[in-house]
């Protein structure tokens, strides 16, 4: 099976136990659109947790997308990677001292978008052209798939025959409740990943207690609670 959610910000006790509610094993697969870190405890932890599970697909959000550029704007200061170090574990209040220069490597090498023949995870949004038809994805900035603000919209469906995964903004703060939106095609009946112009997987962990995940091959959502 292939899970995919996004927005975990730290909340590395509630991530585990969506895993063990889906019953997660090595033979799935794990997506996350980005932000595991900052907001919540246990940014680091979870970050390492991730890192370590070779079935997952992890992005950049924009939350690991400021964490790099603060990060690139130490290294272009100084030669002293101690110092450097130090003030990356500094950004992280809670557990920063987990963190260490693979981890940091890692950060750095996360992709901004993840496509299949069925499917795009990101976590913003995509360019779209005046018509709505999705721009290649190669040719996005970084700033535009972490930080799109208009892609959230109800009313904004891509024209597309794959369906696009992403987060970024809490579903709460469209007036939905806290949990997994998804917009079904007209005359479609939501048994196929591909009946979906998109799926906006943010529950606002962070001040919901809510974590979800979306299960590709049945088209199911599972979540956990504080």
């Amino acid at each position: 099976m292939t899970y995919i959610l996004s927005d975990i910000h730290g909340e590395c006790e509630l991530f585990c136990r969506l895993l063990e509610k889906v019953g997660f094993s090595d033979e799935d697969t794990l997506i996350s659109c980005g932000d595991m870190i900052e907001k919540g405890k246990h940014s680091v932890r979870l970050a390492r947790l991730l890192f370590s599970m070779k079935n997952a697909v992890l992005l950049a959000g924009n939350h690991e997308y400021n964490f790099l550029k603060y990060y690139w704007s130490l290294m272009q200061k100084t030669e002293d990677y101690d110092e450097v170090l130090r003030k990356l574990r500094a950004y992280f209040p809670h557990d920063g001292d987990l963190l260490d220069w693979e981890a940091v490597d890692r950060f750095e090498a996360l992709p901004y978008f993840y496509e299949t023949e069925e499917f795009i995870c990101v976590h913003a949004g995509v360019p779209l052209d005046s018509e709505g038809h999705i721009l290649p994805l190669k040719g996005a900035s970084p700033e535009q798939l972490v930080y799109d603000r208009n892609f959230k919209e109800p009313d904004i469906l891509p024209k597309s025959e794959k369906c696009v995964f992403f987060g970024h903004t809490p579903t709460i703060n469209l007036g939905f409740e806290p949990k997994i939106k998804s917009y079904l095609r007209e005359g479609k009946r939501g048994y196929h990943v591909c009946d979906y112009h998109k799926i906006h997987l943010d529950t606002g962990t962070y001040f919901s207690g809510i974590l979800g995940c979306f299960c590709v091959e049945d088209c199911r959502s599972f979540y956990v609670g504080k």
